[in-house]
C-alpha cells in the first residue's frame, strides 16, 4: 500500500457523511530509536537529526504491515512555545517535553504584554528546523504542525494559574485581552507556516491527516463551567476555525461536562478525547453526526487499552467515522492487530 492510497482514504473518510460507517486504524509500537533529545536551542542539531530518524522509521513500517499511518517531518515541541515568545522562562526535564514558567501573577502586570514581532521570538527556530528536515526528505514529505494550544490555554501558561482563574470571575475583561494577544501571535505564526509548507498536514497530537484548517489542544477545559467555556474558549476557538477553515481538537482533561460546548465548535472536523473505555465509547455515539473520531483509551495514567474487535462488533453505533490508535508490543505484534482489524475498514 504505498503513501497515496493512504492518503486517498483520509481525505475519503473526511469527505463522509455523518452517516457513514467507516473505520480506519493507526498501530504504534516502540520505536527503534532513542527518545528524543532536550528540546532546547542547544539541542537544535540533535532534534533535527532525531526527526530524520523517525522519518526513515516510519517509511520503513509502511512497507511492514497495513495501517493508516503517515511518515511526517516532526520538529517536536512541548506546549511552551508561544508562551515561551512571550516571554516566559522554559524548564527543560530530562525524557519529558518543556514546559513554561508563569511571567505574570495579575491583571496589571498581564496587561502590560505586547504582541512580540515573530522575527524576534525563538518561534524563529521552528522554521530553522522544518527547513532542514524537508531539504533532507524532499518537499513532498508531509510535515507536522508544532504543539499549538488555544489561546485560552497559552494565557494560563503565561499567567499563574492561582491567580488567572480568580481574574476570570472578577476581571473578565483582563483574560480576554491577552488571549486576544496570544491569538494574534499564533495567527502570525500560522500564517507564516502555511505560507511556507502549504496546508496539508499531520497533526500536532495525534497523528492524523489534515488539508486545511487547524489543530489544537484544549485542556483548560477541565478546570472550568460549561458557561466559563461559552464566555471564554468558544469565540477563541471558532475565530481561528473561521480563519483557516475548521479545527481538529485534542484534550487529555476530564471533559465530559464540556461536550455540549465541544459540540457546537464552528467547523469541528476532528476529535480527540483521551478518556476510559467507557467514555471513548459514549464520545462515539454523541459525536457520529458531528465529526471524525480519533479517541485514546486510558484507563489509567499508566495503562493503554486498545479500543477491542468485540467492542467495534457489540458497541459501536450504527454509524461512525473512527480512527484507532492501537498499541502494539513490538513488530510482531503490530503485524498481527494490523491483520486482524482490517476486516473492520
Amino acid at each position: 500500500m504505498n503513501i497515496t492510497n493512504r492518503i486517498n482514504r483520509w481525505k475519503d473518510l473526511y469527505n463522509q457523511s455523518a452517516d457513514s460507517k467507516t473505520l480506519m486504524y493507526i498501530i504504534n509500537y516502540p520505536a527503534n530509536i532513542h527518545g528524543f533529545p532536550i528540546l532546547n536551542a542547544e539541542n537544535k542539531t540533535l532534534r533535527i537529526d532525531w526527526a530524520k530518524k523517525k522519518y526513515e522509521w516510519q517509511v520503513k513500517n509502511v512497507e511492514l504491515y497495513e495501517d493508516d499511518s503517515l511518515p511526517h517531518l516532526s520538529p517536536v515541541t512541548g506546549t511552551e512555545i508561544f508562551a515561551e515568545a512571550f516571554g516566559c522562562k522554559v524548564f527543560y526535564p530530562h525524557n519529558n517535553l518543556p514546559g513554561a514558567i508563569p511571567l505574570v501573577s495579575d491583571s496589571k502586570a498581564a496587561s502590560k504584554l505586547k504582541v512580540p514581532k515573530l522575527e524576534d521570538t525563538p518561534l524563529m527556530m521552528l522554521f530553522d528546523i522544518m527547513d532542514e528536515l524537508i531539504r533532507f526528505a524532499g518537499d513532498d514529505a508531509l510535515r507536522r504542525l508544532p504543539d499549538i494550544q488555544c489561546p485560552i490555554d497559552i494565557s494560563a501558561l503565561i499567567w499563574d494559574k492561582t491567580d488567572f482563574y480568580m481574574t476570570m470571575a472578577d476581571e473578565p475583561e483582563a483574560i480576554h485581552e491577552l488571549a486576544g494577544k496570544v491569538r494574534e501571535l499564533q495567527i502570525n505564526f500560522l500564517d507564516e507556516w502555511f505560507k511556507r509548507y502549504g496546508t496539508t498536514y499531520i497533526a500536532h497530537y495525534p497523528d492524523y491527516y489534515m488539508e486545511g484548517g487547524i489543530t489544537m489542544s484544549v485542556d483548560e477545559l477541565g478546570c472550568i463551567s460549561p458557561t466559563m467555556f461559552r464566555e471564554f474558549f468558544t469565540g477563541e476557538i471558532n475565530e481561528l476555525s473561521r480563519r483557516y477553515g475548521g479545527v481538529g481538537i485534542h484534550s487529555c482533561a476530564e471533559s465530559e461536562s464540556q461536550w455540549d460546548n465541544l459540540k457546537q465548535i464552528e467547523g469541528l472536523k476532528l476529535l480527540n478525547l483521551h478518556r476510559t473505555k467507557s467514555q471513548v465509547l459514549k464520545a462515539i455515539d454523541f459525536y457520529k453526526e458531528k465529526c471524525v473520531q480519533m479517541h485514546i483509551v486510558i484507563e489509567s495514567k499508566t495503562v493503554v487499552h486498545n479500543i477491542t474487535t468485540e467492542d467495534i462488533e457489540k458497541r459501536f453505533p450504527q454509524s461512525y467515522r473512527v480512527i484507532l490508535p492501537l498499541d502494539a508490543q513490538d513488530l510482531d505484534h503490530a503485524k498481527k492487530l494490523a491483520e486482524l482489524y482490517s476486516k473492520y475498514r
